[in-house]
């Protein structure tokens, strides 16, 4: 009998294939092979003129979808169809979640074959997962497919509704959607926080102690001061976030740098140092449970950097390459062969006195659990250890993470020694009094005592178990056991100590962290929102649409952010309300377990007074374009200023002896870093004109330094009818306009400047900057500078050794191949990586699509080119 199996990706289908007999042929789907219609063209003939069309789901007809083959799939569906009339049966094997569900679902339907239809699920992909699914088929799980198809539904009703009204009502091109405007809600409300917070300030001291006072002999340890006279001193955590003020002033005692330095100088020259209380604390700790989807994006964007889509093209290759089990889960739970390949691993790799006592098993906490049954861990009975994988790059660590993570969770606790040392500095009444003599103006002449707390802490690591293997959060554990091993020197009661130094120390209070990908991934789970399967898109798309930008990992709102999130709660407040999202996620779990009607829910969603429907036809004529685009800045000094989103971004405007000027704000410039003086000198300047900053000696021509949208730049002349577009050269990284002088901005005006002719083939070479940074280039060919060569620096010998070095075959109109992927499964035409002008980019046929954002080109492969191509040819 000959049977096919449909996967949903070619790196899937060439891994499975391995582990069937010859008799079983695997192709694969790449993904779904039909969706909603993405755009009006999609739209049947038939069916353009329903008013429903637009939306691609039937209102009318019990909010059926309208699901359509793109051009793209139209391939795939014939190779399938043409496969099945070979064969005596079909087994779909696609992931085992709502997704995958809904995939073979689709394929089912689209198909419609006329033999026996399977479905085969397994977490993992290995011989003995694979030859057990064979033996354990079902049939199409239609509630799972259902609770899929409604959140696709709901996200549909959801953007297709409220993103036209963002249009209208603020600028074009802006989107909505059920999670992520909430997510955009909490980067905001998180910026509307850091520009309440008021800064506090205060000093402390802090020491360097050795236990021998008599002759200076023994290890020095640090102290921090915490006490005066019994009176704790003020931190941080005394003080209100909007006001900088003490939120109880007489519980705490509050030194000023003054005080500090006074203390300092008293202590340090006349004191009587000793050990006052010690208190020794043993402490156990266990390994963290094994990796969910969610803990696994957050892990490995705190460790290496990854963000989250990354994370998850990494771990969807190992899943399909057979290295991890699936990797979209909630669960925590290990199986019992698992638990055993881990606890073997222990064993072999660090002896037996680090293997746990009894199996550790953990309990899943998400309350709507419901992807795989299992964490991710590695692939098999027995766990292959990393380096005998043959993996490399980010492939290797994250597999290296997992294998530990997983491994850790079978391991001994560790055993940790904490010592806390309250040491007491003291002065005699006689230098208390002398001190007071000399010093009548200190706060500190009046006092009959003075007595000073410090604290020192040490810590020792006396069994390290499981931190052998996986510390949370470090890339080393070795190293990392080294930095976590503190100790004290052996200190006793009373004990005399001598002070080699003492320092006065000010301290700000800090506004608090803005979100990273893993702090708000961490907070949406938490809160219920979303599917932490869903969380990598949900970020990707905030960045890309504008919401949100990185400094370093930090996620930044933008203008646009502020603008979006206050009409929503303005008019939508559900829509942002973290609360109703979570009980959505909620409905949909119920929906996948057969205890609630999609139809039912759907309806209630979208129709009745309280529907979204209605509200949005309700809060439209409610909304004035005018005020939506008005942005409300919880900042101080902006009398008199307003700040809008506008068609070609943000600008502000300033009313002025009865006239409003305005002006346009810099791309890149954070909400919460402007002030009332930065507007006013944005506005000034544009009033005032360009600055200039002499003539260009060529030209006779006045060079200016100006502020546009994105940021300041010099420009060579003004602009005028018969010169529209004067030269103009963007400020370089780490330039500030406050250091451009002429020759600095005659320097930038001559970019790309010549570097002179390439010495084989007399072409000229120049430097210049781009899109993606500083580069050299020669006869088409770019090259970007290294992190050591300067743009206005770099010379023609260093160029002539840039474009040398190895980049792959020469192709036409100087792009140069970077990584041969190999042949699309479908047209069997070749997809290479190019280099390209604005980045890389992949080639196929006639169309050029570029790589998302960050992503690494060494990374990158066919599945995820098949996959791109597919998405951009829908």
């Amino acid at each position: 009998m000959k049977s096919l199996v449909i996967v949903e990706s070619p790196t899937k289908a060439k891994t499975i294939k391995k582990f069937l007999p010859k008799s079983y042929v695997v192709d694969s789907s790449n993904g779904h092979i039909r969706d909603l219609p993405a755009s009006a063209k999609e739209i049947p003939a038939k069916l353009k003129k329903e008013k429903w069309a637009t939306l691609g789901i039937n209102t009318e007809a019990g909010y059926e979808p309208l699901y359509v083959v793109s051009t793209a799939k139209k391939k795939v569906v014939k190779r399938l169809k043409d496969l099945i009339k070979d064969a005596d049966e079909l087994i779909l094997a696609t992931d085992e979640d709502r997704e995958g569900e809904g995939i073979s679902w689709h394929l089912q339907e689209v198909l419609s074959p006329k033999i026996p239809v399977k479905r085969m699920v397994f977490h993992e992909i290995t011989k003995e997962a694979i030859q057990k699914a064979l033996k354990d088929f079902r049939s199409i799980d239609m509630n799972l497919v259902d609770a899929q198809e409604t959140r696709r539904i709901i996200d549909r009703l959801a953007g297709y509704t409220i993103s036209p009204l963002l249009w209208k009502k603020i600028a074009p091109g802006l989107s909505a959607g059920r999670v992520q405007s909430v997510a955009v809600k909490l980067i905001v409300d998180r910026e509307r926080e850091r520009m309440r917070f008021r800064s506090g300030t205060y000093c402390d001291l802090k020491a360097l102690l050795f236990p021998d006072s008599i002759n200076g002999k023994g290890d020095t340890f640090p102290a921090e001061m915490t006490a005066l006279n019994g009176k704790r001193l003020a931190s941080g955590k005394d003080f209100d976030e909007q006001t900088g003020k003490l939120k109880k002033p007489d519980a705490v005692e509050l030194l000023n740098l003054n005080d500090a330095e006074q203390l300092q100088k008293l202590l340090q020259d006349h004191s009587i140092w000793k050990v006052g209380s010690i208190d020794l604390k043993t402490q156990k700790r266990s390994p963290a449970p094994p990796f969910t989807t969610s803990t696994l994006q957050q892990e490995a964007n705190r460790k290496f950097g990854y963000a989250a889509g990354d994370t998850m093209r990494i771990a969807q290759r190992l899943y399909e390459e057979g290295f991890i089990t699936y990797m979209r889960t909630d669960s925590t739970f290990l199986s019992n062969q698992a638990i055993e390949a881990a606890r073997t691993g222990v064993e072999q790799l660090y002896g037996s006195e680090y293997l746990s006592e009894k199996e550790r098993r953990y309990a899943t906490k998400s309350k709507g659990a419901q992807e795989a049954h299992e964490a991710i861990r590695p692939a098999g009975s027995r766990f292959v250890t990393p380096k005998d994988t043959g993996l490399s790059s980010r492939e290797f660590k994250l597999y290296d993470m997992i294998w530990k993570r997983t491994v850790a969770t079978q391991m001994a606790e560790a055993v940790i020694e904490f010592t806390n040392v309250n040491i007491l500095a003291s002065l005699s009444d006689k230098e208390l009094t002398a001190f007071a003599k000399q010093n009548k103006e200190s706060r500190f002449s009046s006092a009959n005592e003075l007595e000073a707390t410090f604290r020192a802490s040490g810590k020792k690591i006396v069994f390290p178990g499981y931190f052998r293997a996986y510390v949370e959060g470090s890339d080393d554990p070795e190293a990392q056991l080294d930095d976590q091993d503190k100790p004290l020197p052996v200190l006793k009661e009373n004990q005399a100590l001598g002070c080699k130094d003492l320092q006065a120390l000010t301290h700000e209070t800090k506004p608090p962290a803005r979100f990273t990908e893993a702090t708000l991934i961490k907070f949406l789970e938490k809160e219920g929102v979303g599917r932490p399967s869903t969380y990598a898109s949900i970020i990707s798309t905030i960045q890309d649409r504008k919401y949100a930008q990185k400094d370093g990992s930090a996620l930044v709102p933008s203008f646009t952010a502020f603008a979006v999130t206050e009409l929503l709660e303005a008019h939508f407040p559900e829509m942002v309300d973290t609360h109703f999202t979570s009980e959505m996620e909620h409905q949909l779990d119920e929906i996948a377990r057969g205890n609630f009607d999609r139809t039912t829910y759907i309806k209630s969603y979208f129709e009745g007074e309280k529907g979204l429907k209605e509200n949005v036809v309700r809060q439209e004529s409610q909304i004035e374009p005018a005020k939506a685009r008005r942005i409300n800045l919880p900042l101080d000094g902006m009398e008199n200023i307003e700040i809008f989103v506008g068609k070609f971004g943000p600008y502000t405007q300033l009313t002025k002896n009865g006239e409003v000027v305005s002006a346009s704000l810099p791309e890149g410039l954070a909400p919460s870093d402007l002030t009332g003086d930065k507007v006013r000198s944005i506005i000034e300047v544009s009033e005032e004109g360009p600055e200039s900053l002499g003539k260009d000696p060529d030209t006779g021509q006045e060079v200016y330094l100006l502020t546009g949208r994105y940021g300041p730049y010099v420009q060579l002349g003004e602009v005028t009818d018969d010169n529209k577009k004067p030269k103009r050269g963007s400020l370089l990284k780490g330039m500030k306009p406050e250091d451009v002088d002429l020759p600095l901005a005659l320097r930038l005006l001559s970019l790309p400047r010549s570097l002179g002719n390439h010495p084989e083939t007399g072409k000229e070479v120049k430097a210049g900057v781009g899109r993606y940074g500083p580069f050299v280039v020669h006869d088409g060919k770019f090259k970007s500078l290294g992190k050591d060569d300067h743009v206005l620096e770099v010379k023609l010998d260093r160029a002539v050794e840039l474009l040398a070095q190895k980049a792959g075959e020469k192709r036409g109109g100087g792009s140069s191949v970077l990584k041969e992927l190999g042949k699309h499964p479908d047209s069997g035409d070749p997809i290479n990586v190019l280099t390209g002008r604005y980045g890389p980019y992949i080639k196929f046929g006639k169309k050029n699509i570029s790589l998302p954002k960050n992503t690494e080109v060494d990374d990158f492969s066919l599945n995820d080119a098949v996959e791109l191509i597919s998405s951009k040819l829908k």
